[in-house]
């Protein structure tokens, strides 16, 4: 019996096994193999497979795409950036810049004179104090998996999320600073919006707070992230703004309804996800 070369297959049946193919294996060694292979692999029908494959999209999805293959990449390595974000493990990955007053603490939801966070999922808060409370985390993104060309070429978009509250029988000031930074640390982009000051006598409601990083110059390689503040009655104890749920994502720009897209993967999966991809990859 004379043996068939695999490239003698229908592409149809090619492009169905090719979709079963770790994304790093294809463009690492399958993708040199021949034109033909190479072609194939760089059809937008076989990205976008592999995006519902993974469940990044779903059958009715009708938003533009300008390149399915970043759009995947991108996909791949999204999740919160931030670890610990909800002090589920108490002061743990977070950096104490200022611990003023009675110090940072972590507190049980709704707490003293509280609200219940928007999202029950959500159980804990940090809280501060009487004089100034800061505490920051410093994202090094090529250790997150991104690579240089990725984020110097597509430059893709960076949503800071954050949440605060006051107590409702106590006023506070709420600061938050993020700054996108060179390899060497030197700034190129930054959001620090005035201190949000809360009078005493208040709803005790949380408010989010939310930035999307766009056209930013090349070069980034390390996101700051920082916030806190204190209460404005110099009280001791722990009267200053409750912080919650902060978030830093990297995904592809969605033009249509954002609600659309699948929620993010929590921090431990991401990373998981992020360590199958290449560190490094020349996507076209």
């Amino acid at each position: 019996m004379a043996l068939v070369s695999i490239n003698e297959l229908p592409e149809s049946i090619l492009l169905e096994v090719f979709t079963h193919i770790p994304a790093r294996q294809l463009l690492l060694h399958c993708r040199p193999v021949c034109s033909l292979w190479r072609d194939l692999i760089d059809l937008v029908t076989l990205w976008k497979r592999k995006c519902l494959q993974e469940g990044f999209i779903t059958e009715d999805w009708d938003q533009p795409v300008a390149d399915w293959k970043i759009f995947f990449f991108l996909c791949s390595l999204r999740r919160n950036l931030l670890r610990n974000p909800c002090a589920e493990e108490d002061m743990k990955s977070w950096q104490i810049d200022c611990n003023g007053g009675d110090e940072w603490k972590v507190e049980s939801l709704p707490g003293d004179h509280g609200t219940d966070f928007p999202d029950s999922k959500v159980k804990k808060y940090f809280v501060t104090s009487y004089e100034m409370c800061l505490k920051s985390q410093l994202v090094d993104l090529k250790a997150e998996g991104y690579w240089e060309e990725l984020l110097d070429t597509v430059r893709p978009e960076i949503v800071v999320k954050d949440w605060f509250a006051a107590r409702a029988d106590c006023g506070c000031t709420y600061h938050i600073r993020v700054q996108l930074a060179s390899a060497d640390y030197i700034v190129l982009a930054s959001f620090e919006p005035p201190p949000v000051t809360v009078d005493q006598w208040n709803s005790a409601k949380w408010t989010e707070v939310s930035h999307t990083f766009s056209d930013y110059p090349p070069g980034v390689r390390h996101i700051l992230f920082q916030h806190g503040g204190q209460d404005t009655q110099f009280w001791a104890g722990w009267y200053g703004p409750r912080v919650t749920n902060s978030s830093i994502v990297i995904g592809p720009k969605v033009t249509g309804d954002p609600a659309r897209f699948p929620a993010q993967p929590e921090h431990t999966q991401g990373r998981e996800r992020a360590a199958r991809l290449p560190s490094s990859l020349h996507l076209h």
